[in-house]
């Protein structure tokens, strides 16, 4: 007996990539809404963790197929940058930080913008 066992690590740059040749000329590469829960750790000067402030969010993410004899990638062809605040954050014991300098997080997220089929490998885009 096999068990396969799948470890997920979060990602906010999704994109798929179909090798099969379509049947049709059309293609379904586009910009979708997807929801992610992000976790981010602080830590202090010396490496402690000092909180973890986590969320969900609505994120961008670039999903389809792309029809060619090649192996083309619906993939992100545009980045933006976004804020974000985390609105539950907890210090190293796990008590929720209740106070307004430490019970919410401001971060940057990198998201697609725009998606298009793009050469598999391509890393210039």
């Amino acid at each position: 007996m096999f068990i396969f066992a799948t470890c997920l690590t979060l990602t906010v740059f999704i994109f798929t990539c179909d090798t099969i040749a379509q049947v049709t000329d059309d293609e379904s590469c586009e910009t979708l809404q997807s929801e992610v829960h992000i976790t981010k750790d602080e830590y202090d000067d010396i490496g402690r963790l000092k909180r973890t402030c986590s969320g969900d969010i609505s994120v961008t993410k670039c999903e389809g197929f792309c029809s060619s004899q090649e192996c083309y990638c619906c993939r992100e062809s545009y980045l933006k940058e976004r804020h974000i605040t985390l609105h539950h954050c907890y210090d190293a014991d796990g008590i929720k930080l209740m106070n307004e300098d430490d019970g919410i997080m401001e971060i940057k997220i990198r998201e697609p913008a725009e998606c298009k089929c793009i050469k598999c490998g391509d890393i210039s885009q």
